[in-house]
């Protein structure tokens, strides 16, 4: 039997709002797979320090304080020093359109907006870890 999917949640900055994310770990969990929430006001540091050591195939940060076009660039740049780039990030939360082509460019795998139904969510996530295949 394959591992169940591991992801780790976080909430990075100031934003102290985190209905939305607890309930994606809800939904994530419920579908089988293994989550891990780090809990409000962290730092990119502290989640990709969380994220490697957890060796988790996703990385969800939920935004929506408007510092995605800083913290996403600090979080791939330090998880490819650490050579954990094979690493899953997905963007959720709330921001602008023009905003979400500029970090798919970037490499985040994909942006989860705050209206995604819960089922896609799930989905979406499965079918990149597929797509990426085993590390």
């Amino acid at each position: 039997m394959a591992q169940p999917v591991r992801v780790l949640l976080a909430k990075v900055g100031l934003d102290g709002h985190d209905r939305g994310v607890k309930v994606v770990a809800r939904t994530l969990r419920d579908a089988g797979m293994d989550v891990i929430y780090s809990g409000l006001h962290r730092s990119p540091e502290e989640v990709v320090s969380a994220a490697v050591q957890e060796d988790v195939d996703i990385l969800g940060v939920s935004l929506l304080s408007g510092v995605q076009m800083t913290v996403f660039p600090k979080i791939l740049k330090m998880l490819k020093e650490q050579n954990a780039d094979d690493m899953i990030i997905v963007a959720g939360g709330v921001m602008p359109d023009e905003d979400v082509e500029e970090l798919k460019k970037m490499g985040v795998a994909e942006v989860l907006l705050q209206d995604t139904p819960p089922q896609q969510i799930v989905d979406r996530l499965t079918q990149l870890v597929d797509e990426r295949g085993p590390r």
